[in-house]
């Protein structure tokens, strides 16, 4: 059955190439489908001029509902298609299922909705990769993995002393664990429940098993990282930030049965990392460090936000959330700066550099559950300090240098101060948005983005970014921008490929994921968001990154960027945990509420 849903796959892969390809007229459409009052346009390349109208036609009857002139962009192509064009059919606003033709060429695309329910249960589909990416018991394997985690080093103790690191999130598609990421998934996802609480269903118990437990899933797995928060904040002044390191990397592996050896045996303990505030690195590879108020901030905003969601359901765990939020927090006061992730045998690590944003919204959320003026006091002046730093304001960064990829702090502190303090952070974000609109303008498809490893990140974190800043001022100027980017996601791209894997169902989408539970068992994984394209240039340069088969969208790769469907390509086809939950604001947003 695994071999049939590959092969199925594979050959709707190739069938929807060769009849494009025989066309030399490509259609990029949003997948998953538009929302009936939103505009909508999709994007039309081409290796000759494109002279003919395009019909948008209803599969229901077969009928076209609009003639559409393309409007030839401007601005230059990637690769050997120089021309493009928009089509634009915003004017429609029946629901049902729809697909765009050539009136001459016969150039079709895939069919799409236009309806209300668009993107239904795409919230719950995140969810599911989430619970796949559980280290401890996994619902999705019915296993329990690295029940030794772990064994100190740089804490109090001596090293190699035995501290319970067990639970939290495997990171990607290798099975580290990371404070860095694994905090900023839990706030988000909280976060997305406070700004959204009707777009979320209860389907699964606090394990992840199939059995409703009364409280909404996104909460179950917002507690999954608190619970693992917890135990990285053992005691005053001590974080660990990190379980286990690059010498996790020894080919495919089953998380419940880890080969690699930390010297302790395959499938044993693994090193648990404390937070010191200064560079770190058991082998050749030192990380760069100045302090930890990053991950003691980010952790304080995540802790203080299941303190107030929690306290609707589980009094003591809101408590001892909410203790430990300010433990946290003061601990990030006395050591600003910042702690990056450690590498042992590679020179790839997390490179976060950015530590006001963190501190900005561990404060602004203290204030919120406390009421004491002194986080607000804070909470403005890491605000002020933080201003405009973004990756949006910069061309080129080392990998997750500005991380989060979005401050929310901004926008949680904005309702909590007075108009003219509110304008100031109504600015913040606005210059970044303004950044990347100008980056826009230079290319067909409308996206700003540099093209970094984990450009998909950037991309959700931007549309993130412009929905709460609609929230904040009531502007929608940037609007149609923010649907571009979007679109880009699930189809309007190059490859015309989703960028999450299983989304739509019937979809192109990835499928031969970088993760080994996809290669050793061919079981497709769900909503998974993966890296993203990056710059040819960056691809060209990477270690160890080989191709296990032939390009199926060879014919779009360019010296532009390049993005494969592909387990050897780890910078461009690995979904990860961090960036999943990144997108819960994004995909609730758009979703319908439960039961509607």
């Amino acid at each position: 059955m695994k071999k049939q849903v590959f092969f199925t796959i594979f050959l709707f892969h190739i069938l929807t190439m060769a009849a494009y390809g025989n066309q030399g007229i490509f259609i990029r459409i949003n997948q998953l489908g538009y929302l009936p009052g939103e505009a909508k346009t999709a994007v039309v390349f081409s290796g000759n001029p494109v002279k003919e109208r395009f019909k948008l036609v209803n599969t229901e009857n077969e009928n076209t509902v609009l003639r559409i002139r393309p409007q030839k962009s401007k601005v230059r192509g990637w690769g050997s298609f120089p021309y493009y064009y928009l089509l634009d059919f915003s004017s429609v606003r029946t629901s049902g299922d729809y697909y765009l033709l050539g009136e001459r060429s016969g150039t079709r695309s895939p069919t799409f909705k236009i309806a209300e329910n668009s993107w239904e249960n795409t919230p719950a589909a995140l969810l599911e990769f989430m619970r796949q990416q559980r280290c401890g018991y996994n619902p999705f394997l019915d296993a329990v993995c690295h029940r030794h985690d772990g064994r100190s080093f740089y804490g109090p103790m001596p090293d190699s002393t035995y501290v319970d690191v067990s639970g939290g999130w495997h990171d990607a598609g290798d099975q580290l664990k990371y404070l860095i990421t694994a905090s900023y998934a839990t706030a988000h996802m909280l976060k997305a429940w406070q700004l959204y609480p009707q777009k979320f269903d209860d389907r699964v118990n606090a394990l992840g098993q199939p059995l409703p437990n009364g409280i909404p899933d996104v909460l179950d797995e917002a507690r999954w990282g608190l619970e693992w928060i917890l135990k990285l904040h053992p005691g005053p002044g001590q974080l660990i930030h990190q379980v286990a390191d690059d010498r996790d990397h020894t080919g495919w592996k089953m998380p419940q049965d880890d080969r690699s050896d930390y010297g302790w045996g395959p499938d044993s303990y693994r090193p648990a990392y404390f937070a010191t505030g200064r560079p770190q690195g058991l082998g050749k590879y030192k990380s760069e460090a100045t302090g930890l108020a990053n991950l003691a901030g980010r952790s304080a905003a995540a802790l203080a936000l299941g303190a107030a969601v929690w306290s609707k359901y589980d009094q003591l765990f809101s408590i001892k959330c909410r203790r430990a939020a300010i433990s946290l927090y003061e601990l990030g006061k006395s050591r600003e700066g910042y702690q990056q992730g450690n590498s042992y045998g590679a020179p790839y690590r997390y490179n976060e550099t950015t530590w006001t944003d963190d501190m900005e919204w561990g404060a602004a959320e203290l204030y919120k559950i406390t009421k004491k003026e002194s986080y607000l006091r804070d909470a403005k002046h890491y605000a002020r300090l933080a201003a405009t730093e973004s990756w949006m304001m910069l061309d080129s960064m080392a990998h997750y240098q500005y991380y989060p990829f979005i401050n929310m702090g901004h926008f949680v502190l904005h309702e909590l101060v007075d108009s003219v303090f509110q304008d100031t952070l109504e600015m913040y974000y606005r210059k970044g948005i303004e950044k990347i609109a100008a980056r826009a303008a230079t290319n067909p498809y409308g996206i700003g983005v540099p093209f970094l490893w984990c450009s998909n990140n950037l991309i959700s974190a931007f549309i993130t970014q412009v929905i709460l800043y609609e929230k904040m001022t009531g502007n929608h100027a940037f609007h149609d921008l923010m649907l571009r980017h979007r679109d880009w996601l699930f189809g309007v791209n190059p490859w015309g490929t989703s960028m999450f894997t299983g989304l739509p169902a019937k979809g192109e989408y990835p499928l031969d994921v970088h993760t080994s539970i996809w290669v050793l068992t061919q079981k497709p994984l769900p909503g998974g968001l993966v890296d993203g394209p990056v710059y040819t240039s960056i691809y060209k340069k990477l270690k160890s990154l080989v191709l296990t088969a032939p390009d199926e969208f060879a014919m779009f790769q360019n010296e532009h960027v390049v993005y494969h469907d592909d387990r050897g390509d780890y910078s461009t086809n690995e979904p990860t945990m961090d960036g999943t939950a990144g997108c819960m604001i994004m995909m609730a947003h758009w979703a319908p509420d439960i039961g509607r």
